[in-house]
């Protein structure tokens, strides 16, 4: 099989660059882009297993390695003998960085235009296209300007930089135009979106401007936000606006205090809590997802009691659990770690207890009737994130009345 294929790995940035690619690759090219992800070791597991996959499954195809993972373990990456390139991520969506001669097959050759050691500082993000999808991703940030102890990503994406809301309206008529019906804003960290902007707009100024421009849009969503970042038009469109889909995922990452404050984050459990209290106020269908780190170091029982009883105190239903991972050059790497059978129980139990909520939740689902928007594959999502397994077949990128009559491997029937 020839013509290229993306491999994209991690978050939804990923996806919206991996969208990118996809438009400025030659249809006739026998290349395989691997967009790697480099959040945590296992990340970087899967990184090199997508990467012998794909030369399993393509043996005469180039295999190209980009994303944060080719910035971190840049030398690691390159000596596989799998791999025929490297482009730095900050180039990753130029398309001429692909077409530079490699060093030789299985030599890892640096493609990028940049050289070896690449500057992201002044790469932007971008937003991609996505024809003929039903959700389309928009990467309006990029990069990291926080410095959390566990965190390696700001060394693979460089510090804060943002689409203006220009260029963000461009993109998001190009996807209505291609016949996207749900739009997803994301980045690194999305909520500072606008600080490195001239007139330092905030994320509900940029919100309410794609609101305002495209009256046909029926549903926004965010991907990632951090909630200390949270502003009053942000709010109050999370919680007022009903083209702004009910739900909210954010960057938590644990439930007690002196873990937040080693981890360097910038709220409380306070914070979050009040937050979430102050949205299920005024909107009380909206959902909540998070991130959680089970095992940080310095983590006891007690810290992990606190993260257990966060999934209920915030109705935490859409829970991303990550066993903590040590990154080399990071400040928590350096701290006492715990063992890897208490990091591995503890992320069990609070899988367990997101599963509970979430069950609890969609069974309290059933019986309603939800606008659910089709996917390809016979599924579909309903605003507040819900996955809905259908009966009948519908024309992906249809959204249509679905009653719920059952819940089914934990999707909605």
């Amino acid at each position: 099989m020839k013509g290229p294929g993306i491999i994209s790995l991690g978050c939804r940035l990923n996806i919206a660059e991996s969208e990118a690619m996809r438009a400025f690759l030659k249809e006739d090219e026998d290349i395989v882009v691997v967009n790697s992800c480099a959040v945590t070791n296992e990340a970087v597991r899967q990184t090199r297993q997508a990467i012998r996959r794909a030369r399993r499954e393509r043996p005469g195809a180039r295999v190209i390695v980009t994303g944060c993972a080719a910035e971190t373990e840049r030398a690691a990456l390159a000596a596989m003998p799998e791999v025929d390139g490297i482009v730095a991520n900050a180039h990753k969506l130029d398309a001429r960085a692909y077409v530079l001669p490699a060093a030789g097959p299985g030599e890892g050759g640096e493609l990028s235009r940049a050289g070896a050691a690449p500057d992201t500082t002044g790469s932007r993000p971008a937003p991609g296209s996505a024809p003929g999808r039903t959700r389309a991703f928009i990467g309006v940030q990029n990069g990291c300007d926080h410095s959390c102890t566990f965190c390696i990503i700001p060394q693979g994406r460089g510090v804060s930089r943002s689409l203006t809301i220009a260029e963000v309206l461009r993109a998001v008529e190009g996807h209505l135009l291609a016949g996207a019906r749900e739009i997803v804003l994301t980045g690194v960290d999305l909520t500072s979106w606008g600080q490195d902007l001239s007139d330092t707009p905030r994320l509900g100024d940029l919100i309410e401007a794609v609101l305002t421009e495209f009256h046909q849009l029926g549903r926004l969503r965010l991907s990632s936000v951090d909630g200390v970042e949270i502003d009053d038009r942000l709010f109050e469109l999370l919680a007022g606006e009903e083209r702004v889909m009910p739900h909210v995922h954010l960057s938590l990452q644990h439930g007690a205090d002196l873990i937040l404050k080693r981890m360097k984050r910038r709220h409380s459990r306070a914070d979050a809590v009040g937050l979430v209290a102050r949205l299920k106020a005024r909107r009380p269908e909206i959902a909540v997802g998070a991130d959680l780190i089970a095992g940080f170091p310095t983590e006891t029982e007690a810290h992990h009691a606190d993260n257990l009883s966060i999934v209920e105190e915030c109705d935490i239903v859409h829970g991303h659990v990550f066993p903590f991972s040590p990154r080399e050059g990071t400040p928590a790497a350096r701290m006492p770690q715990l063992d890897r059978a208490t990091i591995k129980a503890r992320a069990a139990d609070l899988r367990a207890a997101v599963a509970r909520r979430r069950a609890a939740w969609l069974a309290r689902l059933v019986g309603e009737t939800l606008p659910v928007l089709v996917e390809r594959d016979g599924t579909g999502y309903a605003p507040h994130y819900a996955r809905v397994k259908l009966s009948e077949r519908t024309a992906p990128g249809e959204i249509v009345p679905v009653r719920v009559q059952a819940v089914e491997e934990g999707m909605l029937r």
